[in-house]
C-alpha cells in the first residue's frame, strides 16, 4: 500500500451523489482541483453528473449494484486520473474495507484510516470503546428500547419497539434495510431515552495531533429517526455540559488516532445527562451550520488534511446562530409517504444558503433518498435566524411534487421549538397540528382567472355589452373539491366578493376587503396548477365513470418494489382494518402498507420483487 499522504490533490472523485457531490464538487472547483462523478443509469443525467468535468457509468440503478460496490469506484477512480476520493455520506463513506481499496490503488482517501472507521464506524464496536454495551437479551423491563443498524446511518435500519412481540419482527426489517443502504445487515438493541434531545459534536483532527471540538449541533426534530432540522449551537444546553461533550468528543477522537472530519453524537436525557450513541467517520448532512457558525469550509479542510496540512492549534471562534431544514420531497400528512415525479421549479430567496443535487426540470425517482434540498440561515441570534430562514422558506417557489416545506415552516414557528424545549418526540406529539392544510382560499379564483387569459386569444380583460353566464371550473386544493365561478362583464371579469385587478396566465392581482393580493401561478400539463405556495389539480367538469374504484381498494401511496408480503397472506383470508399485509421499499426506505378495513381479502396483486407505480391497485378488502 502506497502511502500518499503529503501528495497535492489535483483531481477529486466524489464516490456518492446528488447533493453532497455537488456540494463536494463546489469547494473542488473553488480550489482548482478537477472532479469526477460517478452514476447509477438512475443518475445518468443527474446534477452531479452535469457539474462534474468528467462522469464514470456505474450500471444498474439501485444501490446495491451502483454506489455500494467498492470495487467499481475505485475502477472508476483510475480510470479517470483521479489522485484522490472522496466518500461524502452514507453508502460506503464508513466502510473501512472501501478506504483500504482506494488506498491500495494508490489513490488519497480523503477521510480518516480504515483502523479508525472500524473502530468507530460500528456503533456497536465504538460504543465498547466508550465502555458501552448493547443489551443482548430484551426482557419486558427493558422496554422500549431502539433497534438500530450498526453500520450508516440516516435513519436507515431503526426501530422503536415498546412490545416484546414485536422486537423478532422490528430486528428482521432492520436487517435488511440496513443491508440495502449499507450493504451491511447487522444490527444491536440499545434502551430508548424517552423525551431525549439529540446532540452533536463536530470533531476536526490533523496528522500532527490536533483536534478541534467544533461546538455543539442540536438535530432533536426527527421523523423515522432521520434529522429533519439541525442547528449550531445546541441552545439551552448548560455551559458545563457542553463542555463536557466536548471533551468527551475529543477524547473518541484521541482514542482511536482520528483524522479528517467526524461526528460524536449523544442523547440527552430531560436531566440533562449524556448518553453516548455512536461515531459518525465521515461528513455530516448538516454539517453546514457549523461551516456558518465557525466560518470555515470543512470540506476545504478535509482535503488540507488528507494533503497532509496541519490545523491552527485551535479553532476559529464562533459567530451567531445557525438553521438548517432538509426539505423532502414527501407527504408528512401521509405517513411521510415519499413522492416522484418533475421538479419543474425549485427557487430560493437570496440569503439563505441552498445545497442541492437538483434543479429545474430534474426528475425525483424511487431509488435514493427523497431529500432535495437543503437550506441554511445564519444570523446573530437564533430568534432572527429562525425569522430568516422560516420567512425564506414561505417565499421558496417549488412546483413539483409534494414537500415537507409547511411543516418546515409551521415547525420553526412552533412555540416548543421557538423556546428551545423539544426533543426527538416532538413530530410524535405535533405532527397533526404541523400538517393542517391551510391553502389559500383565493388560489383556485386566481388559477381559474389565469387559465381563462392563457386560453383565450384576447386575454382576461375583454369586456360584453352583455354579461355572461357564469364560468365554472373546479379544483382539488388540500384534498378537497373547490368550485369557482366567474363573469365576464363590461367591466371585465367579476367575481362574487372580489375584485379584479389583473389577470393574466402567470400573474394575478385580486382585492378582498379593500386589500390587494398578488398570485403568481403557473401550470403544467394539462392539470397541475401553482398558486404561490398552494398546489392544485384541476378537475374536468363531470367526473370519469370510468375512474371509480371497488369499495376497500388498497392502492400503492408510492412507486417502489414489494419488500414482502404478510406471512400465510392470501386471498379469502380475514383482516383486520390496521393490520400490515405488505412493504414497499422506496428510496432506501421500508413501508409498511397496512388493510385500511376490517374484512375479507378479495383480490392480491402484490408478490415480493414486483415494482409497482404510484396508485396501483395491490389489493382488494371487502368490508365486513
Amino acid at each position: 500500500m502506497t502511502d500518499v499522504r503529503g501528495h497535492v490533490i489535483s483531481t477529486v472523485l466524489v464516490a456518492n451523489r446528488g447533493e453532497i457531490a455537488c456540494r463536494i464538487f463546489r469547494t473542488c472547483r473553488e480550489l482548482g482541483i478537477r472532479t469526477v462523478a460517478v452514476h447509477s443509469d438512475a443518475d445518468e443525467n443527474a446534477l452531479h453528473t452535469r457539474v462534474a468535468d468528467a462522469t464514470v457509468r456505474l450500471p444498474g440503478s439501485t444501490p446495491t449494484d451502483t454506489y455500494l460496490r467498492g470495487e467499481l469506484i475505485v475502477k472508476a477512480a483510475v480510470a479517470a486520473g483521479a489522485d484522490a476520493v472522496h466518500p461524502g455520506y452514507g453508502f460506503l463513506s464508513e466502510n473501512a474495507d472501501f478506504a483500504r481499496a482506494v488506498q491500495a490503488a494508490g489513490l488519497l482517501w480523503i477521510g480518516p484510516q480504515p483502523e479508525a472507521i472500524e473502530a468507530m464506524a460500528s456503533k456497536t464496536r465504538a460504543k465498547q470503546l466508550m465502555g458501552v454495551t448493547p443489551l443482548e437479551h430484551v426482557t419486558e423491563a427493558d422496554l422500549p428500547v431502539l433497534v438500530k443498524a450498526a453500520a450508516g446511518g440516516g435513519g436507515r435500519g431503526m426501530r422503536v419497539v415498546r412490545q416484546l412481540a414485536d422486537l423478532e419482527a422490528e430486528l428482521t426489517a432492520a436487517r435488511a434495510e440496513a443491508t440495502s443502504a449499507f450493504g451491511d445487515g447487522e444490527v444491536f438493541v440499545e434502551p430508548y431515552v424517552e423525551g431525549g434531545r439529540h446532540v452533536e459534536v463536530q470533531i476536526l483532527a490533523d496528522t500532527h495531533g490536533t483536534v478541534w471540538a467544533l461546538g455543539t449541533r442540536d438535530c432533536s426534530l426527527q421523523r423515522r429517526h432521520q434529522k429533519v432540522i439541525e442547528e449550531s449551537p445546541a441552545p439551552g444546553l448548560p455551559d458545563q455540559l457542553a463542555e463536557e461533550l466536548s471533551e468527551l468528543a475529543v477524547r473518541a477522537a484521541r482514542a482511536v488516532a482520528y483524522e479528517g472530519a467526524g461526528t460524536v453524537e449523544f442523547l440527552i436525557s430531560p436531566d440533562n445527562k449524556a448518553h453516548f450513541l455512536e461515531v459518525n467517520t465521515r461528513l455530516q448532512v448538516e454539517h453546514p451550520v457549523t461551516e456558518a457558525v465557525f466560518g470555515i469550509d470543512l470540506v476545504a479542510l478535509q482535503l488540507r488534511i488528507a494533503e497532509g496540512e496541519p490545523l491552527e492549534s485551535e479553532p476559529p471562534h464562533p459567530r451567531g446562530h445557525a438553521i438548517e431544514v432538509r426539505l423532502y420531497a414527501e407527504d408528512p400528512a401521509t405517513d411521510w409517504t415519499p413522492q416522484t415525479g418533475t421538479l419543474h421549479r425549485l427557487a430560493v430567496p437570496t440569503g439563505v444558503r441552498l445545497d442541492t443535487g437538483y434543479t429545474d426540470g430534474d426528475t425525483i425517482g424511487i431509488h435514493y433518498d427523497p431529500m432535495l434540498a437543503k437550506v441554511v440561515a445564519h444570523a446573530p441570534t437564533r430568534a432572527e435566524a429562525l425569522r430568516k430562514l422560516a420567512g425564506a422558506l414561505e417565499r421558496t417557489t417549488i412546483h413539483g411534487p409534494i414537500t415537507n416545506r409547511a411543516l418546515l415552516v409551521n415547525s420553526l414557528r412552533h412555540k416548543e421549538f421557538t423556546t428551545a424545549h423539544m426533543d426527538t418526540g416532538f413530530y410524535d406529539r405535533h405532527l397533526p397540528e404541523l400538517t393542517e392544510a391551510a391553502p389559500d382560499p383565493h388560489a383556485p379564483l386566481a388559477a381559474a382567472l389565469a387559465d381563462t387569459h392563457g386560453r383565450s386569444r384576447f386575454g382576461g380583460g375583454g369586456w360584453r355589452n352583455v354579461p355572461s353566464q357564469p364560468q365554472v371550473k373546479r379544483y382539488a386544493m388540500a384534498s378537497e373539491e373547490h368550485e369557482v365561478q366567474y363573469r365576464h362583464t363590461r367591466a371585465g371579469l367579476t367575481a362574487d366578493g372580489v375584485r379584479v385587478i389583473h389577470a393574466d396566465a402567470g400573474r394575478v392581482v385580486l382585492e378582498v376587503d379593500g386589500v390587494r393580493q398578488k398570485f403568481e401561478v403557473a401550470s403544467y400539463g394539462d392539470d397541475q396548477v401553482y398558486v404561490n405556495a398552494t398546489t392544485l389539480t384541476a378537475l374536468p367538469r363531470f367526473p370519469d365513470p370510468a375512474a371509480q374504484l371497488a369499495p376497500g381498494s388498497l392502492l400503492a401511496p408510492m412507486p417502489g418494489t414489494v419488500v414482502r408480503v404478510a406471512d400465510g397472506l392470501t386471498v379469502g383470508a380475514q383482516v383486520t382494518a390496521g393490520e400490515p399485509l405488505l412493504w414497499l421499499e422506496a428510496m432506501k426506505m421500508e413501508h409498511k402498507i397496512t388493510a385500511p378495513a376490517t374484512g375479507t381479502l378479495t383480490a392480491l396483486n402484490a408478490v415480493p420483487g414486483q415494482q409497482v407505480q404510484l396508485a396501483a391497485l395491490l389489493a382488494v378488502i371487502q368490508p365486513t
